[in-house]
């Protein structure tokens, strides 16, 4: 059943076509109204496919906690534990997209510190609630976004923040890396409790995320005749992190890439630049380990 939708996925029509919504994935699993007394946390929903992934699983009957700009992770964290205990669902949605350099309050490179670092901080504080929200009936989730970009670059241990050689896509590409990494690190290391953990790409999707990107190169990627039929809705886009977040068929199951709602293959570049797949070092136990171990000095976080 993980192959569902891998038939409507091989010839795409771009916005709006045949591959499925995210409120599609939500009948489908037959969950509407389902999820009464299940708790999920969604960040970055004030747009694009964090929008459409909070309105499916709306529709469960779940309890929603949504964050959306300018979050304070170790606040929101603290804030949410005095409302809920117990959780179910995490995903990690927020991000920027080829931004100019620059930097965090905390020092980070701005791309890895919004999108890769803050995420990894708000899972550590939130993991009690994660474990304790496991049963034998369901596994608690991860969803962590990561996106094509990852293919651009592995992590550059040696220079995080890509001084004096940035390069806007490279840096978003090793964020995106980065949370492909974490995903797989979190499901070895609590799998045995219940926890499991998936990296997502959702598609291109047109949202605020090409605000830094040049109207020049807009204008070239929606010409690109590769592209432009694989380009998705916000309501397709959110589709994969649905699909990950709740599915029944990924039941004990994690460490997994997925894109275009199913179990993603190796990247193949012969077909070509924006073909789907994973890049030849998605999974690396030795490297997401050393992420883990730097990035836990680097949010100030023990274990």
């Amino acid at each position: 059943m993980t192959a569902r939708y891998a038939d409507v996925h091989k010839n795409p029509q771009g916005p709006g076509d045949a591959r499925p919504t995210a409120i599609q994935i939500i009948r489908d699993e037959g969950l509407e109204g389902q999820l009464t007394g299940s708790s999920i946390l969604i960040t970055g929903v004030s747009s694009g496919i964090g929008v459409e992934t909070a309105k499916a699983l709306f529709t469960t009957g779940a309890t929603l906690y949504l964050t959306a700009r300018n979050l304070n992770v170790r606040a929101c964290a603290a804030e949410l534990l005095t409302k809920t205990q117990t959780l179910n669902i995490f995903i990690a949605n927020a991000g920027v997209m080829a931004t100019p350099e620059g930097r965090t309050k905390d020092g980070f490179e701005t791309q890895l510190g919004t999108i890769y670092l803050s995420h990894f901080l708000l899972f550590l504080l939130l993991r009690p609630a994660l474990l304790a929200g496991a049963t034998r009936q369901a596994n608690s989730r991860v969803i962590l976004l990561a996106s094509i970009a990852h293919r651009f670059s592995e992590v550059a241990f040696d220079n995080l923040n890509l001084d004096g050689e940035y390069d806007s896509w490279r840096a978003y590409g090793q964020s995106k890396c980065a949370l492909l990494w974490a995903a797989n690190e979190i499901d070895r290391r609590y799998a045995s409790q219940g926890l499991r953990a998936f990296s997502i790409q959702p598609g291109g999707v047109q949202t605020g995320l090409l605000q830094h990107i040049s109207e020049e190169e807009q204008n070239s990627l929606a010409a690109d005749p590769a592209l432009v039929p694989q380009m998705k809705s916000p309501e397709q886009g959110a589709a994969t992190s649905v699909w990950g977040a709740v599915s029944r068929s990924l039941e004990g199951m994690g460490g997994k890439y997925l894109e275009d709602v199913q179990i993603a293959k190796a990247y193949d570049p012969s077909e070509g630049q924006w073909a789907p797949g994973y890049a030849s070092y998605a999974y690396n136990p030795e490297k997401e380990r050393k992420l883990w171990e730097v990035s836990l000095k680097l949010v100030g976080v023990d274990a």
